[in-house]
């Protein structure tokens, strides 16, 4: 499964009694989130997208409110592959019917973007300032997502270009190649990051990856990947598409997450 997952930039488990057991546990305290008035401003795509970063009260092993740490396959295969780290607070993320709809402030180009390229992107380069520079603000480890709602296939799952993490990688080790470590961090990798995702929208089959509570993936954190548009006769409860990420970030900053293959 290693060779498989650095080949691919991905891996999906299926059901795990230990990971359905902490999804309802944890459902209620996912909820309670999306209405938290300190997490209103997270409501944004017209109210189609809680963004719910942060939104998950769990302390390092997963653990919220009484309930059993994140344990299972998935979590053990992150924590064999790349050594045991700490979890953040948990990204609640859910998706209505409606999906795609523009952010507040978002330009034209960009909500067409989001609607035609599933906003796909690489985790932790965050657009910044009036040219949308970027740089690696968070260098996180992986990318684990657990889904928390039952969804139909067509629900506005994960979507993600299968390979692109060797892609995006190369172009972010060049574009860093000889910066010092410390100054990787302000170094601007716009137009390396651009120029990469055209390739891989050239080169990689887009997959979608819709995925049922107790099951889990994970996904390597130069992977670009974004959201599938709700679909036209996809179908949720009424806590919509509802998923929980962890992303941990690497302990060696920048430089440890250039490492990956």
């Amino acid at each position: 499964m290693v060779d498989i997952f650095w080949d691919r930039g991905w891996v999906k488990f299926s059901r795990d009694p230990a990971v359905a057991e902490w999804v309802a546990r944890v459902l209620p305290a996912a909820r309670a989130s999306v209405t938290d008035p300190a997490h209103a401003g997270w409501h944004d795509c017209e109210g189609t997208w809680f963004i719910g970063v942060d939104a998950l009260d769990n302390d390092a092993q997963g653990r919220v409110a009484g309930s059993p740490p994140l344990t299972g396959k998935a979590i053990e295969f992150a924590s064999q592959t790349y050594g045991g780290i700490d979890l953040h607070k948990a990204q609640i993320s859910v998706i209505y019917p409606g999906y795609p709809q523009p952010r507040r402030g978002e330009s034209d180009a960009a909500a067409r973007y989001r609607a035609k390229r599933d906003a796909a992107h690489v985790d932790g380069l965050k657009p910044t300032g009036p040219d949308r520079r970027r740089h690696v603000d968070e260098p996180h480890a992986w990318i684990l997502g657990v889904p928390l709602t039952e969804a139909s296939a067509d629900a506005a799952p994960m979507v993600l270009w299968e390979g692109s993490h060797k892609i995006m990688g190369a172009a972010f080790q060049k574009a860093l190649s000889g910066v010092p470590a410390q100054e990787m961090a302000r170094s601007d990798v716009t137009s390396v990051y651009q120029a990469a995702r055209r390739e891989v929208f050239e080169t990689c089959p887009r997959l979608e990856l819709p995925a049922r509570p107790g099951e889990a993936y994970l996904l390597h954190r130069h992977c670009l990947h974004g959201v599938a548009p709700w679909g036209a006769n996809a179908s949720a409860g009424p806590d919509g598409r509802m998923i929980a990420y962890f992303r941990p970030e690497c302990p060696g900053g920048v430089a440890e997450w250039l490492e990956s293959p």
